[in-house]
């Protein structure tokens, strides 16, 4: 907590040293959330000229879960279809190319070589390579006449101390993407050129495609080259871009995210092993339909994104029963920039956070069945909260903490039941109390520890264990799956990296560091992007979250308490946390802001008058002018630089734009 108070002072005094204008911006959006939560105290107080201030005095409040579940209606059908349909194309649009090198050379060893010839000598002003699987480096070498041959290293270096680095390079983090060779620019014409291959241990390693280029940077047509040692490296000279971006080629965590669900659609042993595997054979699911493209290995995450949306929509229509807070409080989430940024990237943080909203829907339709309801029917939601939970955690480990949260909101169920069923003098609590336990082992302990078993069949194909073979009762496929455990356990326990965006869990609740995904500049225009959260809903989220627990203990509200339970069970474990740790591990408690606020909307219509409930549609209509607002740092859309700082660097300590 000291390092904490420490990192916050350090914080304020970056930020009073490097204050420009855009943070007349943050000042106006948190004068404006303000004065939405002060109308809000308004409309919340008893109605004048009613008697409704002692009725709630001298009424007892009670804590009470088996509230209304609000059904869907034909009025809902056309707003979801809109919302869906606009944010698809938002999710789509630009999401990645859709083409890129399919075929690879592999050079089976270290000190593999194949050559290339030229039909006439070319000076060669610069190489572009697409990279495929595995790591390692090529040595290149040119000749005039196949004989004699001058190896190529990185000029800079030469000058330096230091070893050179190679001029061809294929580290882990520069993998499915297009990168240009370190030559020099005073080379003679040369006719031959030789890649040889150097890896650790004998590994293989894997090139996808060459681009040649002349004296005037021109590149040389696949006419002119004789590529019969690797044909596969000028087979797709078409795919070949005019520079590498982000849109074709992988960025951040893709790499090892995106990369682990291609080698599940080969076969291959995974190299990223310190998660659960599920989120990533999802995107092997979308790289298998479209491809080892940028599209087809972003696909997946982007359509769960655009699903999350029909998810909640469908959840705060359950809750609060008005399709204008539906639509809104779906908006606010369609608006964030985390949802956005974070969906359209390969990383498996999308799939755990659907999985959540997923179990907490299906949990309140469970605490939410009425009591005269035929038990089986209490049973269907709780066995799909059971199975979301457990899809969860087979994709990431974090989403054991939304169980607790899970856990805490069934057990508050179960004894305000229990008072229930004693006030009304209703037999029979014991024997349903005895059956839904029975039913919850099996539902959140059996049936998730099936999934997360079965999510690793990719590392038991990888084996050459096959399921017709006898996979699941083969003492390795479940020696396999215990030694991941312990290694990621490992991992997670012992990480003490650094990392220039790393932030803490306060500076969550500020929105005050986001993290960088892309950034490049190109004659004043800049294009960049990251994850972080919309002002509007993170700042006005938290106060909302604020009026949850005001709610919760003046009003014994069990809607507030299920959202605030929510939050705090996502957020509270990250707390005593030493190791790095990013903004993108409060995604999860987004969906709870998101909640607190719809909360919020649904007392506002349902107690203000006549225009003043436009304060409600007033705010989301903020959120989406924040979002178009910033819509070029949540895409890499190139726009000037002075745009970035004069509206956009609402926090100059912390946002990087």
């Amino acid at each position: 907590m000291q390092n904490s108070i420490s990192s916050l002072q350090v914080f304020l005094e970056q930020f009073a040293k490097k204050a420009t204008s855009a943070v007349v911006f943050p000042i106006i959006a948190l004068f404006f959330i303000t004065l939405f939560f002060i109308y809000y105290k308004k409309v919340s107080q008893p109605l004048t000229g009613t008697s409704e201030w002692i009725e709630r005095r001298i009424t007892k409040s009670h804590l009470f879960f088996m509230a209304t579940r609000h059904p869907m209606e034909k009025s809902d059908v056309l707003p979801l279809i809109i919302i869906m349909a606009a944010f698809s194309f938002l999710a789509f649009f630009k999401l990645g190319a859709i083409s890129a090198p399919q075929s690879f050379f592999r050079f089976l060893q270290s000190m593999d070589t194949i050559t290339i010839e030229l039909q006439e000598p070319e000076e060669i002003s610069s190489i572009m390579f697409y990279t495929g699987l595995w790591t390692g480096h090529y040595e290149l070498e040119f000749s005039e006449d196949g004989i004699n041959w001058r190896e190529q290293e990185n000029a800079a270096d030469q000058e330096s101390k230091e070893e050179p680095t190679p001029a061809m390079n294929q580290p882990h983090s520069h993998l499915f993407k297009w990168r240009y060779a370190d030559i020099n620019y005073d080379n003679p014409p040369v006719k031959y050129i030789r890649l040889t291959a150097q890896t650790a241990q004998d590994t293989p390693i894997e090139l996808g495609e060459l681009a040649l280029y002349d004296q005037n940077g021109v590149l040389i047509p696949f006419a002119l080259i004789n590529s019969a040692d690797a044909p596969e490296l000028f087979d797709e000279q078409g795919l070949i871009p005019d520079r590498p971006t982000y849109m074709n080629g992988m960025y951040f965590d893709e790499i090892y995210h995106g990369r682990t669900g291609y080698e599940f659609t080969r076969l291959i042993k995974p190299y990223e092993t310190t998660h659960p595997p599920l989120g990533k054979e999802i995107i092997a699911a979308s790289i298998s339909v479209f491809g080892m493209t940028p599209f087809g290995w972003r696909f997946a995450g982007a359509l769960f994104g655009v699903l999350m949306l029909a998810v909640l929509y469908i959840f705060i229509k359950n809750i609060f029963g008005k399709t204008p807070v539906a639509v809104c409080g779906t908006l606010l989430l369609g608006f964030d920039f985390m949802r956005f940024t974070q969906t359209r990237i390969a990383t498996i943080d999308t799939y755990g956070t659907f999985f959540i909203l997923l179990a907490y829907f299906f949990m309140y339709r469970h605490i939410t069945t009425q009591t005269s309801a035929p038990f089986r029917k209490s049973l269907v939601p709780l066995a799909l909260s059971g199975v979301a939970f457990g899809a969860g955690c087979a994709s990431k480990w974090t989403v054991v903490y939304a169980g607790l949260g899970l856990a805490a909101i069934y057990t508050i169920r179960l004894v305000l039941l229990a008072k229930h069923y004693k006030e009304e003098k209703q037999p029979g609590f014991r024997a349903y109390l005895t059956k839904t336990l029975l039913f919850s082992v099996l539902f959140f302990g059996v049936i998730p520890v099936v999934i997360y078993c079965l999510s690793y069949i990719p590392y038991g194909l990888a084996k050459n264990m096959t399921i017709g073979g006898g996979m699941f009762w083969d003492s390795r496929f479940y020696d396999i799956i215990w030694k991941n455990q312990i290694s990621m356990l490992s991992y997670h326990g012992n990480l003490s990296s650094e990392h220039p965006y790393s932030s803490q869990w306060w500076q969550w609740i500020l929105d005050a560091r986001p993290i960088l995904y892309v950034n490049s500049y190109n004659n004043g225009m800049r294009s960049t992007f990251g994850a972080f959260g919309n002002p509007v809903v993170w700042w006005g989220g938290f106060g909302a979250m604020a009026v949850m627990a005001i709610r919760m203990v003046n009003h014994r509200d069990g809607k507030a308490l299920f959202i605030l339970v929510g939050y705090l069970s996502q957020l509270i474990p990250w707390i005593p946390i030493t190791r790095v740790v990013f903004v993108y591990h409060y995604f999860p408690s987004t969906l709870f802001l998101v909640l607190a606020l719809s909360h919020v909307f649904d007392t506002i219509l349902e107690r203000a008058q006549s225009r003043s409930k436009h304060a409600v549609y007033g705010y989301t209509a903020a959120t989406g002018f924040v979002f178009t607002m910033f819509y070029p740092a949540l895409t890499g859309i190139s726009a000037p630089t002075w745009y970035f700082a004069n509206f956009l660097r609402w926090i100059p300590a912390a946002w990087p734009f």
